[in-house]
């Protein structure tokens, strides 16, 4: 879980010029106006984000860690922030009233039908491997982006907030991390846990959440949309553990596998009114000019999650995989426990 994951294959113009600066061989012009031009939510703007990130997480095998702060890197990751955060922002457009925003996410549908739903009911050990798959891109560095709000408050919204990423980073007990829960359910499902593995195979549609994140919270400016972003997954969170829980329980998997969903039921329940009254409520009461980047960040992260979950419900529904071609220990059976 803990090594460094190999290079992706390039998807394009921007993931090849990444790729390659990452390697130490940077494009003699790096395609700044292709950053410009590209398709904002395509898979080779997001792959090529998600690319020039990594070096603030764990980093890539053979590539150095100077690289972080490669100043070309840095120049056209810039450029390709700049076409998705634009289309991010016309999709996801809205007022700043966070109260309303916040209320519409407790409320589910009566006939929900999402990807914790077909799962419940439905659910197979070869989709359950496939969502999990997608999931790892975020799950094996759970909460990870959102620390890097915390220098970016102040007073209890700091605090409060700092509370929940204690319980998201085990409470001081490393086999707790959240992440390694996670890795513990992979492993449980029969799956090989390495941080980054399903990279090579993730649809622009799971890696584009996880640059949101990545893009709220290393800039500075867009502290109140990671603010928005992070109270989005503690309230949404307690409903789709309880489902995938239960999924998990119809398919006979153990506790090592549930435990991941049960410990989100209970945790995420409390960290929703941290969420809004400590951390949301305290920044808003300092900075009430943010209140229309805590709205954007809850409606893009809602929008993100939609799309998501129509591109691996379409795929399931057409009798197909939702992730790309290769994807390995999809199909094998879990081992005997």
């Amino acid at each position: 879980m803990t090594a460094a994951p190999e290079l992706p294959s390039a998807r394009g113009t921007l993931s090849g010029a990444v790729r390659d600066i990452l390697l130490g061989s940077p494009p003699p012009v790096p395609p700044l106006d292709e950053a410009a031009s590209a398709d904002p939510f395509g898979d080779d703007l997001q792959l090529a984000l998600y690319m020039a990130y990594e070096p603030h997480y764990r980093g890539f095998r053979g590539v150095s860690d100077a690289r972080e702060w490669d100043l070309e890197l840095l120049r056209l990751r810039g450029a390709m922030e700049d076409t998705f955060l634009g289309a991010l922002r016309e999709a996801a457009s809205g007022g700043d009233d966070v109260t309303a925003e916040l209320d519409a996410l407790l409320v589910e549908p009566v006939e929900g039908h999402g990807v914790s739903h077909e799962l419940m009911h439905d659910g197979t050990w070869e989709r359950m491997r496939e969502y999990l798959a997608h999931r790892s891109l975020y799950q094996l560095k759970e909460a990870d982006p959102q620390a890097w709000v915390i220098p970016r408050l102040e007073g209890q919204a700091k605090a409060s907030l700092v509370a929940v990423e204690f319980d998201e980073f085990g409470g001081g007990r490393g086999e707790n991390v959240h992440a390694r829960l996670f890795a513990g359910l992979m492993e449980g499902a029969g799956m090989d846990a390495r941080y980054g593995l399903y990279l090579d195979f993730a649809p622009a549609v799971t890696l584009a959440p996880v640059n949101a994140m990545s893009l709220f919270g290393l800039r500075r400016a867009l502290r109140g949309a990671m603010v928005g972003n992070f109270a989005t997954l503690e309230i949404t969170s307690p409903p789709g553990a309880r489902r995938m829980a239960k999924a998990l329980e119809r398919l006979g998997a153990g506790e090592e596998c549930t435990h991941f969903f049960t410990e989100h039921i209970e945790a995420d329940a409390v960290h929703e009114q941290v969420m809004r009254r400590d951390v949301i409520g305290d920044l808003l009461a300092r900075e009430p000019e943010l209140a229309g980047d805590v709205a954007f960040g809850i409606r893009a992260s809602v929008l993100l999650e939609s799309w998501w979950e129509e591109h691996v419900l379409g795929a399931w529904r057409e009798g197909r995989g939702s992730l790309l071609p290769g994807a390995p220990g999809i199909s094998e059976p879990p081992a005997p426990r």
